[in-house]
C-alpha cells in the first residue's frame, strides 16, 4: 500500500472521529495540599475541541488522497 493511501486512511478515521466526539477531553487529579494522612486535591478538565468544519477537511482530503494513492501509475 502507498505512503499516500495509508495517509489518506488516517486522516479519514480523524475526520470521523471529529464528527462522532467534537474532540477529545481527558481530567487530571492535581494534589493541592497534604497534612499527613489528610490529603486536598481537585480535578482539572482539560480539552481539545475539534470543530466540525475540520473534520469535514481531514474527510474529504482523506478521501481524495486515498483516490489518489489507489490509481496505478
Amino acid at each position: 500500500m502507498k505512503p499516500v493511501a495509508i495517509v489518506g486512511i488516517i486522516l479519514i478515521v480523524i475526520g470521523i472521529i471529529g464528527f462522532a466526539y467534537g474532540g477529545l477531553g481527558w481530567t487530571t487529579q492535581k494534589k493541592d495540599a497534604q497534612l499527613g494522612p489528610l490529603e486536598i486535591t481537585h480535578k482539572e478538565s482539560h480539552g481539545i475541541a475539534f470543530p466540525p468544519i475540520a473534520s469535514g477537511i481531514c474527510l474529504a482530503g482523506g478521501v481524495v488522497l486515498l483516490i489518489v494513492g489507489s490509481r496505478k501509475s
